[in-house]
């Protein structure tokens, strides 16, 4: 069976071959198509970029394509009509598998070549990620953070808010009205995808998680460093990192020393002119609240990390937090649970599909920081409650996550549509 598949990211092979960086996203779908292609399946795998050399590498038994397109990958782009006309003759798939509705390239395909068997992975919705993009943030608490950045480039907070509105009209709408097949995971998705096409086929899978989180060790309590906790990014305000700090002034009445980490870049580093030229206005309004409260030395920022790194922050934590406004499911939840990390997540999208409350994890409302910190210090306080949420969450994880039950229920999906 040929399968060509549409992402988002350039795979680490093909980034490699390149003499680029390898991507620190999209690690699921690295796993599962190393999966299905030891499964037989012929599969092709293509990104657009803009301003790029066109590129067919054949890497580990996957032919890779980098085709150039004229617009971002954000815009529909008229351009990759006929490119994708040629490489669909070429490679004639038996079907085409879409990674996410967040982006434009693979609206360009479904408009162009309507008779292909499509199916579509939901990741996130921009659509619906819009009505929580503020993650709470008011008006006031916006504009009086607004950096040169937000200004010049008209990326404030209410501007990127715009932004996934008018992404989620234009190309998730797409998406989501031409097409009828799609692959889901939560409750949540599923509720979104009928609601939007209710003739729409709806195709359950779980995802797999990168190579690393299967074979580390598992959470010891006796081998973390305590009442540490740890974050796995905090970019934008959906991520909920301003909330976690608000608990945070809670929690450390009782734990001073108190710690927490989180991947990625530092969106709060103000020391050189460049670092403030680059700020935006959330990470100008974290490092005021970091700096207002005097938690200097209680939040540290990682940088970038790769899968391996990400494996030890994990481990080392005392418990992980996903405190977002809004998630379908995320993949950080997942990695943290199959590694028996003690995790604390807010009770929204299809989070709830991933933690059963103080059986595999602790759960709250976004906006309840008052239940956030007494979870925290809940963890703190009590080994045993620790230990059991560690164990519960292995056993389910390890089912949920099985890369052996995926891909063959991936193959499944494909043969049914073909």
């Amino acid at each position: 069976m040929k399968v060509l598949w549409i992402t988002n990211t350039i795979f680490p092979e093909l980034a490699q071959a390149l003499g680029q960086k390898s991507p620190v996203v999209g690690g699921w779908m690295y796993s599962l198509a190393h999966d299905i292609i030891r499964k037989g399946v012929d599969l092709s795998v293509v990104t657009v970029r803009p301003n790029t050399q066109e590129i067919h590498h054949k890497i580990d038994e996957i032919d890779f394509y980098l085709l150039e397109g004229q617009k971002p990958i954000l815009q529909y782009d008229s351009s990759l009509e006929n490119k994708w006309k040629k490489l669909i003759s070429k490679i004639k798939p038996d079907v085409v598998h879409i990674h996410g509705t967040e982006y434009a390239h693979g609206l360009a395909l479904v408009k162009t070549c309507p008779e292909l068997k499509v199916v579509i992975s939901i990741q996130g919705m921009t659509s619906i990620y819009a009505r929580y993009y503020k993650g709470q943030l008011t008006f006031w608490q916006i504009f009086k953070n607004l950096t040169l950045k937000d200004v010049i480039r008209q990326n404030s907070i209410l501007d990127a808010q715009r932004k996934f509105k008018k992404r989620g009209e234009k190309i998730e709408m797409g998406y989501l009205s031409q097409c009828q097949h799609f692959i889901g995971r939560t409750q949540w998705d599923f509720d979104h995808v009928r609601s939007i096409n209710p003739t729409a086929t709806y195709h359950f899978c779980n995802e797999s998680l990168r190579n690393s989180f299967y074979s580390a060790s598992k959470w010891n309590l006796e081998n973390i460093n305590r009442h540490t906790l740890f974050l796995s990014q905090a970019l934008y305000p959906i991520k909920g990192l301003h909330k976690v700090l608000e608990a945070l002034q809670i929690v450390r009445r009782e734990y001073p020393t108190i710690q927490i980490r989180i991947a990625g870049m530092n969106i709060t580093k103000y020391s050189s002119f460049m670092d403030k030229i680059r700020i935006d206005g959330y990470g100008n309004y974290i490092r005021k609240i970091i700096k207002q409260n005097d938690l200097q030395n209680l939040v540290h920022f990682t940088g970038p990390l790769d899968e391996k790194e990400m494996v030890r922050e994990y481990l080392s934590c005392h418990a992980f937090i996903c405190p977002s406004s809004i998630e379908n499911s995320p993949n950080s939840l997942g990695e943290a649970q199959l590694l028996g990390v003690p995790c604390i997540a807010s009770y929204v999208g299809g989070i709830p599909d991933m933690v059963s409350h103080g059986e595999t994890g602790l759960l709250y409302r976004f906006e309840e920081v008052e239940m956030l910190a007494q979870h925290i210090i809940r963890l703190f306080k009590d080994n045993t409650l620790a230990q059991s949420i560690s164990k519960a969450a292995i056993k389910l994880a390890s089912l949920r996550h099985n890369r052996e039950n995926n891909s063959t229920k991936t193959i499944a999906i494909y043969n049914n549509i073909k």
